[in-house]
């Protein structure tokens, strides 16, 4: 029986410290058949170039118009029977496509098989990014198994199921892999599995992650409220209970104007922050060491400060925002079409 063909689909935009590292990854699977397709979302540096120089195939949306519909063209133009979606700064092992295509085949349950980051960067820019790094490992490590939402920067689709749940919601340029993931996982299961590895170009800068994650954190409010319930996976009641104690943590600084002994009530939050994720900070202190984990902690203080301050203001948004409210509804088609398409391959898309 002859094996089904494997379309990696890698959307771009301005990712050219890695787009040459995640196709030349791509580029050296173990698995036949494969093709590949680099859909570049208008970028303005030179990643463009750099992907055309590679044996792929490269297409162009029409404008600049977000990773959902980069994703979305780059499957319509696919051939293969299997998806496999990777993001322009992750770089396969050899084997992710050969493993996730075992994994599909053996369980046509399985509506997606997402991958993991390893513990190591693509490209060591920082501490800051081998921190980032580190803690995305051991969420991913901590989601193996049925999850409610998609990692779609390394994961594997049928084409079947990608027809029949249809495409990214293209007026989601965040968050859009967590509605993909909800209305998947409807009618399939979502597996993540530890054999589909890669390597990430994480955030190398503090500020520029905590704004990242702040926005995602608010954008993701509308979906927890009409779900009321954690996804399934890394957002657990004790990690989330370790971001709300970090963001108490520096509420109540204030309180050390009345008398340093108040400085207990930060301090205790911050303790209990930490214990809300302690097998994490256990296996970066066995990885690292004790004086790698001290930057690790206050770096990990921050994201989780980052994160529940940004469901807090997405909170308020919800309440005041109908708009915002509805924002993970189906988009409504425009007259005389029935559903939103992919924007059709035309002359100048292709390199």
């Amino acid at each position: 029986m002859p094996r089904p063909l494997v379309s990696v689909v890698i959307p771009n935009y301005n990712y050219g410290n890695s787009i040459g590292l995640c196709v030349d990854a791509a580029l050296q699977q173990t698995y036949t058949p494969l093709e590949v397709i680099v859909v570049d979302d208008h970028s303005t540096d030179d990643s463009l170039e750099t992907a055309r120089s590679r044996d792929v195939t490269v297409l162009q949306t029409p404008r600049n118009s977000g990773v959902a519909v980069a994703r979305n063209t780059g499957a319509a133009a696919a051939r293969g029977e299997i998806l496999f979606f990777v993001d322009s700064d992750v770089a396969l092992r050899p084997d992710a496509v050969e493993k996730a295509v075992e994994e599909l085949l053996a369980h046509p349950e399985y509506g997606a098989v997402c991958g993991i980051y390893e513990d190591e960067p693509l490209i060591r820019d920082s501490v800051v990014e081998e921190c980032r790094v580190l803690q995305a490992y051991c969420w991913r490590m901590d989601s193996l198994g049925t999850v409610s939402f998609l990692f779609s920067s390394l994961t594997a689709i049928p084409r079947r199921v990608f027809t029949e749940i249809g495409p990214f919601n293209p007026r989601l340029r965040q968050t859009e892999e967590v509605d993909y993931g909800e209305r998947m996982s409807e009618h399939y299961q979502i597996r993540v599995t530890p054999h589909v590895l890669g390597r990430h170009d994480d955030d190398d800068k503090l500020l520029p992650l905590m704004r990242k994650l702040f926005r995602r954190a608010r954008l993701r409010v509308p979906l927890f409220a009409r779900r009321r319930r954690f996804a399934k996976g890394f957002e657990t009641a004790s990690r989330s209970m370790g971001a709300v104690a970090a963001l108490g943590a520096v509420a109540t600084l204030p309180l050390a104007l009345l008398g340093p002994w108040w400085l207990a009530v930060p301090a205790a939050l911050a303790g209990l922050s930490v214990a809300g994720d302690l097998p994490m900070y256990r296996y970066v202190r066995g990885r690292r060491g004790w004086r790698f984990l001290t930057v690790f902690t206050t770096v990990a203080f921050a994201t989780n400060v980052a994160i529940s301050a940004g469901i807090a203001v997405g909170s308020v948004h919800w309440l005041v925002s109908g708009r915002f409210r509805r924002l993970y509804e189906s988009p409504r088609p425009a007259a005389g079409e029935r559903t939103w398409k992919a924007p059709e391959q035309r002359p100048g898309m292709t390199a």
